[in-house]
């Protein structure tokens, strides 16, 4: 691969642009040209009845994924047609809340059925893979698709319009070979992704281990210097933990400048801004580095939840508790996997659903039945699991360093929107 390529004013006499960066064999070859999809896509869509024996799947951001897996087991009530997918075509939800879609291939190597509202296309004259990286990563797209959005909530991109999108375009070799390179980053990623996924799996699988099962006192696990300890004690949580509820601010309390207001966006993204008081901050409301923090209102697997807060000094916001202990009884990091399993049984009532939005009074959560080893043997535990987070992180941060790699090759590979002067 070179990058000796010719720069976008170099190639101001030619029928269209170059990228930064071009395999040698296409160094001679002619620039991108824009050109319309529509000469490119052919409507697949088939229907099939809602007694179907075909495999129903969702097109979701994550891939297609089969209801039965998706929903825990169920798959949800449908008294009309399906769709019906072909092997090899696309298929994707035509209105999105906010403005990103997500394009999906049928790579099962069968039929499968969907909402019959999905569009699905096939390409004709133009590598399916090299589209996919197009629509799913290009940023040229992304704007295309912000301004289907007509009045309402929620953008609408039906096939008719995207037929009418117009991109810059290679020779069919040289999408094909893009492709290919971008599927050697893609399957780099996922084998990475698939090492997470073991060592979470793992984590999880120990955890089961570590703690005593449900209707037992002894976990089925123990480290040798616990062999002969006895049973481990039911305290509630209310016994365990005081939870401290934050300040009830209203929007008109928000200030550019003061004391940071922790909220849960702060507690999701570091990144987050904060909005700020001005008004002194009670004590047992003030929040420091390394407290722990319970989310009590949130949805499952994000905003809801227990974490050790590692931003600046702040006063806490409401639905938040702060969660004190006396640490000669309870040690902090044991407290959080406390905490975590008291979600993971709140998540297991809410029957399965992803994105569940859940509300826990202190009344309710204070009444928990929890069982809690020796000080000692709660820090072995916590530094056992703490290792493996940490080993879970460095492999995430290389996922990281991947996925970043994958797209500074596509900002190289692909002529840039700024470039054509869009």
């Amino acid at each position: 691969m070179s990058s000796k390529g010719k720069s976008s004013a170099e190639a101001g006499g030619r029928a269209g642009l170059v990228p930064k960066l071009r395999f040698p064999e296409f160094q001679a070859a002619p620039g991108w040209e824009y050109k319309r999809l529509a000469s490119f896509l052919r409507d697949s869509s088939g229907r099939a009845p809602s007694t179907t024996t075909l495999p129903v799947f969702s097109s979701t951001r994550e891939g297609l994924r089969r209801q039965d897996a998706y929903f825990d087991g169920r798959i949800l009530q449908n008294n009309n047609d399906y769709g019906v997918v072909p092997p090899g075509c696309f298929v994707y939800r035509h209105m999105s809340d906010d403005g990103t879609f997500k394009f999906n291939i049928n790579d099962t190597g069968g039929e499968i059925a969907v909402s019959k509202e999905y569009p699905v296309f096939e390409t004709v004259g133009l590598d399916s893979k090299f589209l996919l990286e197009l629509l799913n990563e290009g940023d040229e797209f992304k704007h295309f698709a912000f301004s289907q959005k007509a009045g309402g909530t929620r953008t609408r991109l039906y096939f008719s319009k995207l037929c009418e999108w117009r991109t810059r375009l290679p020779t069919l070799p040289e999408q094909q070979k893009i492709a290919e390179c971008l599927d050697s980053a893609d399957a780099l990623a996922a084998a990475q992704g698939r090492k997470v996924e073991t060592l979470t799996a793992h984590k999880k699988g120990l955890m089961q281990q570590l703690f005593p099962q449900e209707g037992e006192t002894k976990p089925r696990l123990r480290f040798p210097e616990f062999e002969g300890a006895g049973e481990w004690e039911v305290r509630t949580i209310g016994e365990m933990f005081s939870l401290i509820n934050g300040c009830a601010f209203k929007p008109e309390d928000w200030k550019t400048s003061g004391t940071p207001i922790i909220r849960i966006q702060n507690l999701n993204d570091p990144s987050a801004e904060f909005n700020y008081s001005q008004e002194p901050v009670p004590e047992r409301k003030r929040v420091e580095p390394g407290d722990l923090l319970f989310a009590w209102s949130g949805t499952l697997g994000s905003s809801f939840g227990a974490r050790i807060w590692n931003g600046p000094s702040g006063v806490l916001n409401q639905h938040i508790f702060k969660v004190l202990m006396d640490e000669q009884q309870v040690k902090l990091q044991f407290a959080l996997l406390v905490l975590a399993r008291v979600e993971e049984e709140i998540a297991r009532r809410t029957h399965g659903f992803k994105a569940s939005f859940v509300h826990v009074k202190k009344s309710d959560l204070v009444k928990v039945e929890m069982l809690l080893p020796s000080p000692r043997e709660q820090q072995r535990i916590a530094d056992c699991l703490s290792s493996l987070d940490d080993l879970i992180a460095a492999e995430v941060r290389k996922l990281d360093t991947l996925k970043t790699h994958k797209k500074g090759l596509m900002q190289q590979l692909f002529p840039q929107v700024s470039e054509a002067g869009a």
